[in-house]
């Protein structure tokens, strides 16, 4: 069986991919174009791609194809739909990133709530120095503990963030869903979220229901003023009004893993927001600690082997 690789280099290169348990030839690539897919897949029996978009007219040309391997969670890069038609099965990978996204959520939390990053900064420039003093207090530094966190989504991930928060002191509130009642009592209205979480953590999937769920109508009721980090997808936050909401204090920061368009334009709202104390933008690493990118690889390869043994695991969408 071939099987493509269309873009390697989204996996690290200290991560080991073990060689299939099944007879095979492996052509990697460490990125492919929009251009060049069609012809990368044409002959292909097994496709691997993580953020290479795989869309109706390539598919229909690639007359061998039997599998789409994800190498990731999010499957909005593929046509799901053209897949199904031809008879073209899709995998993803699952439950690989519950220690290495929370622990970067939180890891933005302390950053932004104890001021880290602009203090380290302000020491580059001198300013302890000219202090005079043993401290100074030109940032705030605030505590988790006894703050309320409010979460969006309630699977591996935004149960591990509750977690983690619990064991640090703070209140935990998970949301409903946007513009939804009667969820049960593990869940507070979407808009008594907004305006009781001291920080608005987001560990929920992009579609057509929670795209741009934060705006500019959202920020106006954030009563407490909070932190807003983003460790899931770019589109859920209305990016131009989340920079807007930061200029005016309607939040008191935000920090940033992903953004609707990776990596950014040069004249994207974020960019213009870097020199501002109180915000944070990392590219898109949360999922990246080495274990768990190998634990992704490792995945990965196991869904190979399945799909080949006639027993398919991880099946986001199968042969129709």
């Amino acid at each position: 069986m071939k099987i493509a690789f269309l873009d390697r280099s989204t996996l690290s290169p200290d991560t080991t991919l073990r060689a299939p348990l099944f007879e095979h030839e492996l052509v990697s690539y460490e990125n492919t174009q929009p251009g060049e897919v069609a012809q990368r897949i044409a002959d292909a029996d097994i496709v691997i791609t993580n953020k290479v978009k795989l869309g109706a007219q390539a598919l229909q040309q690639a007359s061998r194809l039997k599998l789409v391997a994800v190498a990731a969670t999010g499957t909005d890069n593929i046509d799901l739909k053209a897949c199904a038609q031809h008879g073209i099965t899709v995998t993803n990978i699952r439950n690989y990133a519950g220690n290495t996204v929370p622990e970067h959520t939180f890891a933005l939390m302390f950053a932004l709530r104890r001021s880290i990053c602009a203090y380290r900064e302000s020491v580059r420039a001198g300013r302890w120095q000219q202090s005079g003093q043993f401290c100074y207090f030109d940032y705030p530094v605030r505590d988790l503990a006894g703050s309320t966190l409010g979460i969006v989504g309630d699977g591996v991930l935004g149960n591990a963030v509750a977690a983690i928060g619990r064991a640090l002191g703070m209140k935990v509130l998970f949301s409903a869903f946007k513009g939804r009642s009667g969820q049960g009592s593990l869940y507070t209205p979407f808009d008594d979220v907004l305006a009781r979480s001291d920080i608005i953590t987001l560990h929920c999937p992009l579609n057509a229901q929670s795209h741009n769920m934060l705006g500019a109508e959202e920020f106006a009721k954030m009563a407490r003023k909070p932190l807003i980090v983003n460790t899931a997808r770019g589109g859920l936050v209305d990016e131009a009004a989340l920079a807007a909401a930061l200029r005016g204090g309607q939040i008191s920061g935000a920090a940033f893993d992903v953004v609707s368009a990776e990596p950014p334009p040069a004249d994207h709202p974020f960019m213009a927001l870097l020199d501002l104390p109180n915000f944070i933008l990392t590219p898109h690493v949360a999922w990246a600690s080495q274990e768990a990118i190998q634990g992704l690889a490792d995945q990965l390869v196991d869904n190979l082997e399945a799909f080949v043994r006639g027993e398919p695991v991880n099946v986001v969408g199968a042969a129709a």
